[in-house]
Formats: structure tokens, C-alpha cells, sequence
């Protein structure tokens, strides 16, 4: 009994490690494109967006936006939320002239125990600002971070999106990219497990590319292996990089 126990217990947490990670960065609006309601609200945090499962997540070691080259620090503005029934954190954001802004969250390492790892997802989101297009192909200047080749907002259900992922400013060849789907109301049913996450494989240049099939957010995470490790109970343990982008599709 204790043995069968003991395969159940692993069975269960094999499949709750088969879900993906995906840090999440998601604003109330796609878009500011009245002054009257310039406030971007953002929800901040660390869950499998499909399945509708949270985790709690510690506060981010930074967040900033980027806009017309300059960065702004915005961690004063970071609450703590709930999100998923776990600990999130949330922000608001005044937009108050045009521009492309990037937000970008640098979370604390997240331990992982049932895939023996730590995971720092970098994570970034896009919102023009009445009518502003340039730069949204620009890098933010993260540690990973996947630049958007697709122009990341103002696409519809059925567009084919495209970005390069980087590490340290480089492309990486053959980097593997999970894409998921935040299932909001939780009316989309994954007919297999496999359904639940997509992957796909960037090319020679680091570019990868996937068609949305349906309107929503969806999350792109590039993951690729740090080059150092973190202590855990005193060992040395990997590190999971992944490079994070949210982007609507209407």
C-alpha cells in the first residue's frame, strides 16, 4: 500500500510539473486610447495560465516600463493582490503622453521542488499609447527576453506572431518556446494534456512563430539554462531562464 501510495504521490506531481510556468503581466487594457482613461491597470504574477492554477509569488526584484529609450522605475506602485487564490501584486499606471510602453517585471527566483530547479521568468508586456507605434520592436535591455518581430498589439485572432529570443543580447539558436493561452473564464477545454501548452522551436536566427487560433491573451516564454546555479538547502541548483511576452489577439 505504502508503494502504490508512493507511485501516486510521484504520478501527481510528475503531472503538476508538466504544467507550465509562465510569469504573467497582464494590463486591463490592450491600448490607452483616451486621456480620460489613461490609467493602465496591471496584474502581476506567477501561474499556469491555462489551467487556472496559481502559485504564490514573492515581490519582484524589479519592475520598470520602457519608453522613448528611458526607464521607469515603477516598484513603487507595486500592491499586493490576489491572483488565483496565491499572492500576486498589481499596479496602476497613468499613460500620460503618447508612446510605446514596455513593462517589464524581474522576479525573485522561484523554487521549484518538483522539478529540482529555480525558474526566473522575465516577463514583459506592450501598451501603445494614443496612437504611438515606434519602438515596439526595440529590446528592453533584459537579461532574456524575446523581441517581437510582429508588431505586439493590434492583431487579430488568426495572425501569425513572430519574435526573436534573446540572451544577453544575443539570438538563441533552437530555443525551445512554450505558448499558452490565459484562460480566463476557463471555458476553453484542452482536449489532451498536450494541448494545454504549445511549443515551438526558433530557427538558426533564435526567430520562432506561431498563429493564434482564437482571441485572448496569450503568453510566449522562451526557456534556455542559466550559466550559473543558486544555493537550495546548500546545494548548488540550476536555474530556468525564461523570457516572457504577453500579447492580445482580438
Amino acid at each position: 500500500m505504502k508503494l502504490k501510495l508512493a507511485a501516486l504521490a510521484a504520478l501527481a506531481a510528475a503531472s503538476f510539473a508538466a504544467e507550465a510556468h509562465f510569469g504573467m503581466l497582464i494590463p486591463d487594457k490592450a491600448a490607452v486610447a483616451d486621456q480620460k482613461a489613461s490609467t493602465v491597470n496591471l496584474t502581476i504574477a506567477f501561474a499556469h495560465p491555462f489551467e487556472g492554477n496559481g502559485m504564490t509569488m514573492a515581490k519582484p526584484r524589479a519592475f520598470y516600463a520602457v519608453a522613448d529609450e528611458k526607464k521607469i522605475d515603477l516598484m513603487k506602485t507595486l500592491k499586493p493582490a490576489r491572483f488565483l487564490g496565491k499572492s500576486a501584486w498589481k499596479s496602476a499606471f497613468a499613460a500620460k503622453k503618447p508612446g510605446v510602453y514596455q513593462f517589464v517585471v524581474e522576479p525573485e527566483p522561484y523554487w521549484e521542488p518538483a522539478e529540482d530547479k529555480f525558474i526566473v521568468h522575465y516577463t514583459k508586456v506592450v501598451v501603445p499609447a494614443y496612437g504611438e507605434e515606434e519602438d515596439w520592436d526595440e529590446p528592453a535591455g533584459v537579461k532574456t527576453e524575446i523581441v517581437p518581430l510582429t508588431r505586439p498589439f493590434g492583431n487579430w485572432a488568426g495572425n501569425t506572431f513572430q519574435g526573436v529570443v534573446l540572451v544577453d543580447g544575443k539570438p538563441v539558436p533552437g530555443a525551445e518556446v512554450e505558448v499558452e493561452y490565459y484562460n480566463r473564464d476557463g471555458k476553453k477545454k484542452a482536449p489532451t494534456d498536450h494541448h494545454v501548452t504549445q511549443v515551438v522551436k526558433a530557427d538558426s536566427n533564435g526567430v520562432f512563430t506561431y498563429t493564434a487560433p482564437w482571441a485572448g491573451w496569450w503568453g510566449f516564454a522562451a526557456l534556455t539554462d542559466a550559466d550559473y546555479k543558486l544555493k537550495q538547502d546548500g546545494k548548488d541548483k540550476d536555474v530556468e531562464l525564461g523570457a516572457v511576452l504577453w500579447t492580445k489577439f482580438d
